[in-house]
């Protein structure tokens, strides 16, 4: 999830050149207060058990 955000904050947000840390640090602030705020979520596009069944295969069986 972390990395859709800061997709999500880098087409957003830092879309341009941004000269100094202060700016960035109250754009990015600012950024995230608008994103809280409207309670954004991400829609996932499949299922847990969809998930499950295809990652599987990147996951170790663990033996019992």
């Amino acid at each position: 999830m972390a990395e859709i955000e800061l997709s999500a904050l880098s087409k957003q947000c830092l879309d341009r050149r941004i000269g100094d840390i202060d700016t960035l640090t109250k754009e990015t602030s600012m950024w995230a207060q608008e994103r809280n705020i409207k309670k954004a979520t991400i829609k996932w596009k499949f299922t847990k058990n969809d998930a499950r069944s295809k990652l599987n295969r990147h996951y170790t069986k663990l033996q019992n």
